[in-house]
């Protein structure tokens, strides 16, 4: 289990686990696809916007509902998925 380093907004530091409850996965929601619990902000959202370089503030403040934790929850989504066995090509054959 990976946690997150102590900040000054977070003294205990938060862990995997505990960001994790943050994301839902509701089939009446979004399709299914992996959402910030209580919006309908999918877990890849984020990711695209934080891959494209923008900052945690940034990124805020595009979602206003959203918080730092919602963030931080998205990332460690992403790393429990990238864990898995099966892994999807990003090359097409012949490139």
């Amino acid at each position: 289990m990976f946690c997150f380093p102590t900040d000054e907004n977070n003294p205990k530091g938060v862990c995997q686990m505990d960001l994790l409850q943050r994301i839902s996965v509701d089939q009446n929601i979004c399709h299914g696809k992996a959402c910030i619990k209580g919006t309908r902000i999918p877990v890849s959202v984020i990711l695209d916007n934080l891959a494209e370089g923008m900052s945690y503030a940034e990124v805020l403040a595009s979602y206003p509902s959203l918080k730092k934790e919602d963030l931080k929850a998205a990332l460690a989504y992403a790393a429990l998925i990238a864990r898995e066995e099966r892994y999807i090509s990003i090359i097409r054959e012949g490139e």
